[in-house]
């Protein structure tokens, strides 16, 4: 499929840092870059079209149509599609990125403290204006104050599924074979299989990209059951609602998580994996003994190794 669009300035800024990681070295005639994200291929050019040409092309392309309406609302845009099928285009054409699709996003893998949570949400046509309305976009823009707020909204009105993995099951998990790629494969996975039933005519799966297509379902080669025909998508929690929504209800998870530890324990846990949590976690294990510690943390980060060398130095 080849799709063209014609894009503002500010558009074209924005795609540009996008696609940054993604860009080839060499360019068409006439083009100011050309990228691959995953099975589709971007090409912009001098003259403000932009080409999305793959199978993920009419993805790529809603993605960036319906952002370039949003950056410039002054401008109408034409899009031309590589079909012959006159209603496949009338039909591909009424279609949005945000509508009928299942998004799925992770929070907590790079938290010393605290679960991986995955969540898979179907946001359907008739729920966009409803999220519009509430303005969603990145958790990592809200304060865990608008997260609490928010989430308990989405999650009334939305199917989703969510998968906690504390620590303590984490660090059984985790080893030489089992890093921290394989293990969020296997938790989208399982989410995706819960919710696909009852997401009734969703037309695409979007998973926030961690790892190639390829390394995902090599993860998944033991599973009994692979959910297929993913669309991976860098830093998809910024252009895709569903994906958005998916995020900030996994954190809405991660933040009632956090706030159990902390009660249990009598102390503020930090989020993150700075010198913040090392000193917390240096002050548990004085407390509670290093062996409850390691229910609480991720053992594999470097944070424990620096740890065990500080207790060490005091013996």
């Amino acid at each position: 499929m080849v799709i063209t669009l014609k894009i503002g300035h500010k558009t074209q800024k924005e795609m540009k840092e996008f696609y940054q990681e993604f860009i080839r070295e060499k360019t068409p005639p006439y083009a100011i870059f050309q990228a691959q994200n995953a099975d589709c291929v971007i090409t912009l050019y001098q003259s403000n079209k932009v080409v999305f040409q793959g199978n993920g092309a009419d993805i790529e392309a809603n993605i960036w149509k319906e952002r370039d309406r949003k950056l410039h609302p002054e401008n109408k845009q034409q899009e031309k599609k590589s079909e012959t099928n006159k209603k496949e285009k009338e039909k591909e054409s009424e279609k949005r990125f945000d509508a009928d699709i299942i998004g799925s996003d992770e929070v907590g893998t790079g938290d010393f403290f605290g679960p991986i949570i995955v969540t898979s949400v179907f946001v359907q046509r008739k729920h966009v204006s409803f999220l519009e309305e509430l303005k969603i976009k990145d958790s990592k823009t809200f304060s865990d104050e608008d997260i609490l707020n928010l989430a308990p909204q989405l999650m009334k009105k939305l199917v989703y599924e969510s998968i906690v993995l504390s620590n303590e099951d984490y660090n059984k998990y985790y080893s030489e074979t089992t890093n921290m790629n394989k293990i969020k494969a296997i938790m989208h996975n399982k989410v995706l299989i819960k919710i696909k039933p009852r997401a009734e005519g969703y037309r695409q799966i979007v998973v926030d990209q961690f790892t190639t297509p390829r390394s995902y379902y090599a993860y998944l080669k033991d599973a009994k059951t692979v959910c297929q025909k993913i669309f991976f998508l860098k830093k998809a929690e910024r252009l895709s609602l569903p994906v958005a929504c998916a995020s900030i209800i996994s954190r809405y998870f991660f933040i009632k998580e956090m706030d159990k530890i902390s009660q249990k324990y009598q102390v503020a846990i930090p989020y993150g994996a700075g010198a913040e949590t090392e000193k917390t976690a240096l002050a548990l294990a004085n407390k509670y003994g290093l062996e409850e510690l390691k229910k609480l943390v991720k053992l594999n980060f470097k944070n424990y190794q620096r740890l065990l060398e500080k207790l060490s130095d005091k013996e």
